[in-house]
């Protein structure tokens, strides 16, 4: 699993904790992101990773505001600080 996907996964599964199952619903509408078990937060990407996590963060932040955008950065701080700058996605970085 790549850091992107365990990115992807656990902006979801905190949001889940939030919103439930709602979280796992949003995701069917992002392109090239698909749920493997919403259990485990496993999730697979196809494309460009940054971008459908871009897509993912605008998603829950269109929907529930700016706290959900602080949620999700939050969730991954410790898995985005292992990225180079150029490699962290536009919508988590500081």
């Amino acid at each position: 699993m790549s850091t992107f996907t365990k990115i992807a996964g656990r902006i979801i599964k905190e949001q889940e904790t939030i919103i439930g199952p709602l979280a796992w619903e949003q995701v069917k509408s992002i392109p090239g992101l698909k749920i493997i078990d919403k259990k485990s937060g496993d999730v697979e990407m196809e494309g460009d990773e940054k971008k459908i996590i871009d897509q993912l963060v605008a998603k829950y932040d269109r929907l529930f505001g700016r706290a959900s955008h602080e949620v999700s950065r939050e969730a991954v701080s410790a898995l985005i600080a292992d990225l180079a700058p150029d490699q962290i996605p536009t919508s988590l970085a500081s």
